[in-house]
């Protein structure tokens, strides 16, 4: 009888031992203590709509994860130029960037066509090239061959135009201008071929940049023209709508690769979620921040932009292969 009774109450034991093994494998990755931490630098300010977006980005991601996954937001640029903040989370550091595709291309020559000009005509089009299978391929690309993770590309930020102390009503009053543009390829032959001449620099110099007569004007978006206060030493915006800028949360991905699976999930839902509604705010918040530049004295002018982009024709022949790149966009958009 004793025999039996031991024998059953080690049965038992050994039973317990693994229904609790089981259940701490099981829950291993809800369980953890460690906190993971995520920098994302952005050259936007606060009163961005698409700043707000990674603010409730952060708020989500924290609630979702119990605060285990920590979202910090570095604005103006805070943690340095994008490239550089680029290369850092190619390595394994935890940070990312909000950035364009005209960045990227310098890694993805292909992914830049979303960056050339007039390539789309608003954040309908540009999302429907973004969630296709022609971009993913640029964005495993981009994840094999640089260690580079798409969180979501589904950030826009608005439609950019020219910001100047002389008017511009046509392409050949932008001749001996020098204007501001990202350092990317597209961009500098986008304005090129427009009849400016492209500067360089980060987009926090601009206001000196301008007030100092370094540039004589630079091309944006209205809400980052707001937010970086170019209403205060510029006379003209120029609505030409060269570009629709359309962004993406990118980070290393090894660092993703170290998030336990079900964070992965959270975060990868959760930017594509903030993205979308940022996007709209932007949308609707365009017509408010014309406003208050044209209340502060800014003049904003309404031109043809048949001109802009018959010239702008020739960036698609300059750079290789973006012809053929355009012909597969228009394929996914129905043109």
């Amino acid at each position: 009888m004793k025999l039996k009774s031991g024998f059953l109450l080690s049965m038992i034991f050994i039973v317990v031992t693994l229904l609790a093994a089981c259940s701490e494998d099981s829950s291993t990755e809800a369980s953890s203590d460690k906190v993971y931490t995520l920098k994302i630098n952005t050259a936007l300010a606060a009163t961005d709509p698409i700043y707000q977006g990674l603010e409730e980005f952060k708020e989500q991601v924290a609630e979702k994860t119990n605060n285990q996954v920590v979202i910090e937001i570095y604005g103006n640029g805070a943690l340095g130029d994008d490239s550089d903040v680029l290369e850092q989370a190619k390595v394994g550091a935890n940070v990312a960037v909000l950035v364009d595709a005209g960045r990227l291309a310098e890694l993805v020559p292909e992914i830049g066509i979303l960056s050339a000009p007039y390539i789309v005509d608003s954040y309908d089009e540009g999302n429907k090239v973004a969630q296709s299978d022609l971009f993913k391929g640029w964005s495993d690309k981009l994840a094999t061959e640089h260690n580079l993770q798409i969180l979501s590309f589904n950030w826009y930020q608005g439609d950019r135009h020219f910001l100047t102390n002389k008017k511009i009503e046509k392409p050949a009053d932008l001749k001996g201008l020098k204007i501001r543009t990202p350092g990317a390829t597209v961009w500098t032959e986008t304005i090129s071929a427009m009849g400016a001449s492209p500067a360089g620099m980060a987009f926090s110099e601009v206001y000196p940049g301008i007030q100092q007569g370094v540039i004589d004007g630079a091309e944006a978006q209205h809400p980052a023209s707001y937010g970086a206060n170019l209403h205060e030493v510029v006379k003209y915006i120029t609505k030409t709508s060269h570009f629709q800028l359309i962004t993406g949360i990118v980070a290393g991905a090894d660092w993703m690769a170290e998030l336990p699976e079900e964070y992965q999930k959270i975060v990868y839902k959760e930017a594509l979620k903030a993205g979308e509604e940022a996007s709209e705010n932007t949308i609707a918040l365009l017509a408010d921040f014309e406003s208050k530049m044209k209340d502060a004295g800014v003049e904003v002018n309404e031109v043809d932009i048949e001109p802009f982009k018959q010239l702008t024709e020739s960036v698609y022949y300059k750079i290789d292969g973006y012809a053929e790149l355009r012909e597969e966009v228009n394929k996914i958009l129905g043109k």
